[in-house]
């Protein structure tokens, strides 16, 4: 399907965008479309894992059902989870427990991860029928 090809670019790459660039110095802007406003990341978590789950199910070009879309639609679940779980930390203002220390674990690296969400975007433009994007 062209419409969840289109979406998995749309949403990784805006994904990576937002977890290289990160605010680090916690500045929220509220306006709507600003990358910097949590409720624009909530959205575009949601809207990236249900993304990864749908390519999974479904493939975007006939060939190989699950190696053809595998790579985008792992990295739409890590995005969206990272985004949505960077949402849930800053609104429990980080208590302790183990799922806060799995989600500082994974927050620690999300520069990485941003440039790798980025790249596959790119690969995922540019080569839309390759074996393992």
């Amino acid at each position: 399907m062209p419409q969840l090809y289109f979406l998995s670019i749309l949403c990784n790459g805006l994904a990576g965008y937002i977890l290289f660039a990160g605010n680090d110095d916690n500045e929220v802007d509220k306006t709507k479309f600003s990358m910097k406003n949590p409720t624009f990341h909530l959205v575009l978590g949601i809207i990236s894992a249900v993304t990864g789950i749908l390519k999974l199910l479904s493939p975007s070009f006939d060939g190989i059902l699950i190696l053809g879309d595998l790579v985008p639609a792992i990295a739409g679940l890590v995005a969206g989870l990272l985004l949505i779980f960077g949402i849930y930390r800053q609104d429990l203002s980080a208590q302790a427990g183990e799922l806060d220390r799995l989600g500082v674990s994974l927050l620690t690296f999300r520069k990485p991860i941003g440039i790798g969400l980025m790249s596959i975007a790119l690969i995922h433009f540019l080569f839309p029928a390759a074996l393992f994007l």
